[in-house]
């Protein structure tokens, strides 16, 4: 539904320009990539207990700089992620697909209920949430930071369901990240889909998948769409089943 990854490479080049100096003159297309391996790495850190969510932040900003030989003290480098994420804040938007998804899946289930799983901080993607204007779209936010699993962990999943009152068969779990999502809770129960976006717009950055996630994928009976207009066909077509 977010477009995050277009966020992220929209806001670094941003931000990158605004700053100026050494940072304006990088190649933007290297810089996009660095920035968003960078992301992967640092935020996987403090899903992982390894690093707060403060201090991702700090260590992606100072490590991104330190490619261009420049060295951020702690203080420098939480002002360096402050600045970027005005940028990365004001590039924020839904896929074009996202809100008549809900309106079209809403009139092939009228009884649907919608619920959103997000790895990471409640309050930051709770922001995030009512900034896109979806806060009424869902009737259960679950977020990783205030459970102390993320996904894929099958609990997070399990607790999704347990909050809506529904057996974990009967539940249907879409996201972008083949095992994040889709394998995570095809693991748990639920119908996972997969939603691998194509074309350019979708990445800044080539996500590799790797065998082993589908192979599991494909074990577990994982489905592919690849854009949120396939849904509810595709929810049609699991009623009927």
């Amino acid at each position: 539904m977010f477009a995050h990854r277009d966020a992220v490479a929209a806001g670094i080049l941003l931000h990158l320009d605004r700053i100026g100096g050494a940072f304006a003159a990088a190649d933007r297309a290297a810089a996009t990539v660095l920035w968003s391996a960078l992301e992967e790495e640092h935020y996987h850190s403090y899903l992982a207990g390894t690093l707060t969510f403060a201090g991702q932040r700090r260590a992606r900003a100072q490590d991104f700089a330190s490619s261009f030989n420049i060295v951020l003290t702690d203080a420098e480098a939480d002002e360096w992620f402050d600045e970027y994420f005005e940028s990365y804040r004001s590039r924020w938007r839904l896929h074009d697909d996202a809100l008549p998804c809900f309106d079209a899946l809403a009139e092939v289930i009228p009884a649907v209920r919608f619920g959103l799983i997000t790895n990471g901080d409640p309050v930051f993607q709770g922001e995030k949430i009512r900034r896109v204007s979806l806060a009424d779209r869902f009737e259960h936010v679950i977020a990783s930071g205030a459970l102390g699993f993320a996904k894929p962990d099958t609990r997070i999943f399990e607790h999704a369901c347990a909050l809506f009152d529904v057996p974990v068969e009967e539940a249907v779990y879409v996201g972008d990240r083949l095992r994040t999502d889709a394998v995570g809770a095809s693991a748990a129960g639920l119908t996972g889909v997969w939603l691998a976006r194509a074309g350019a717009g979708a990445s800044a950055v080539a996500v590799a998948v790797a065998v082993a996630d589908t192979d599991d994928a494909a074990r577990l009976g994982v489905l592919r769409i690849d854009t949120l207009a396939s849904l509810p066909g595709l929810f049609a077509a699991l009623r009927g089943a």
